[in-house]
C-alpha cells in the first residue's frame, strides 16, 4: 500500500508524507499477537498495511472496532495527549503495520503546522466516523421505525 492512500494523508504534501515514512517502521505480526493492552503506555501510532486488528475494551470479547482496511489508523490515544491506550489491540490474522513513535511524530507535526492541522482534521474525521458506527452498535434499530 502506498501510504498516501490512507485518509489521514489526504490533502497533505508529499514532503510531509516522506517525513512521516522516515520516522516510521514496518512491522509484521502473527495471528493472536497482542500489540498493546488497554492502559499500557501509549507510545506508538499504527497504520494497517494489511491484515486485521481487533480493538476491544474491558474484555477481549467486547470488540469496539475492527481495523481491516489498508490505511486504517489505530493507537490514536498516543496522538491526543493520552498517556495510555484506551483499548487493547490483537491481530486476528497475520498483519503488517506501519508503526510510528508518538514523540517523533509530534515533532514533525509541530515543525510543519499547516500539514499537521490537515493531519489532525483527517484524524478527527476518522474518529467521528467510528463514533457514528459505535452508535449503530449501541442502538442498531434507532431510526428504523419511521
Amino acid at each position: 500500500m502506498y501510504i498516501k492512500q490512507s485518509e489521514l494523508f489526504t490533502g497533505t504534501s508529499m514532503d510531509f508524507v516522506k517525513k512521516f515514512m522516515d520516522i516510521s517502521a514496518t512491522s509484521s505480526h502473527t495471528k493472536g499477537e497482542i500489540l498493546f493492552r488497554e492502559n499500557d503506555p501509549a507510545k506508538f501510532f499504527f497504520i494497517l498495511l494489511n491484515g486485521c486488528v481487533k480493538l476491544s475494551v474491558g474484555r477481549p470479547e467486547l470488540v469496539v472496532y475492527r481495523a481491516e482496511l489498508n490505511g486504517e489508523a489505530f493507537g490514536w490515544s498516543s496522538l491526543i495527549g493520552g498517556d495510555v491506550y484506551s483499548a487493547s489491540a490483537e491481530c486476528l490474522q497475520a498483519t503488517k503495520l506501519l508503526k510510528t513513535d508518538r514523540d517523533k511524530l509530534a515533532c514533525i507535526l509541530e515543525e510543519d503546522a499547516a500539514n499537521g492541522i490537515i493531519f489532525y482534521k483527517q484524524l478527527a474525521a476518522t474518529l467521528g466516523k467510528r463514533l457514528l458506527q459505535a452508535y449503530k452498535v449501541i442502538e442498531p434499530n434507532k431510526g428504523d421505525s419511521k
